[in-house]
């Protein structure tokens, strides 16, 4: 399954989640339920994967953690924010980099407007 067609099944998981619970939860509710529906449409989803890291002559064990990979092409980035900042871009467009995954999704579920809080960021794609 190619990318864009993970991000549609993502984004109506996201949707299905936003409708039933609403904005303003923690970020590691929405984590829990997204897995989940992930889970049930059949994908493969780590959450809080931890990411090797290596800078010069240091192995970092975990540099940084994936709040949810799905089937080792996807990275969704959760955040319960009053807004999305550029930090928060860059921040998912580094993840992307540093593993050589081609699509990130960003979506800040503490929004009125669910639909102009999901944001693909992408890596070569």
């Amino acid at each position: 399954m190619k990318e864009n067609d993970i991000s549609y099944d993502i984004r109506g998981a996201a949707f299905k989640i936003y409708n039933e619970l609403g904005p303003g939860l923690l970020e590691s509710v929405y984590e829990k339920a997204l897995a989940y529906e992930l889970k049930e449409m059949g994908y493969c989803v780590q959450c809080q994967q931890a990411i090797p890291m290596n800078y010069r002559h240091i192995k970092f064990d975990i540099g940084f953690r994936l709040d949810i990979i799905v089937n080792d092409k996807v990275i969704i980035e959760i955040k319960s924010v009053e807004n999305l900042a550029d930090v928060h871009y860059k921040q998912l467009l580094t993840y992307l980099k540093l593993t050589d995954k081609r699509l990130g999704i960003l979506i800040n579920f503490n929004a009125s407007n669910l639909s102009a809080n999901i944001k693909r960021i992408v890596n070569k794609l």
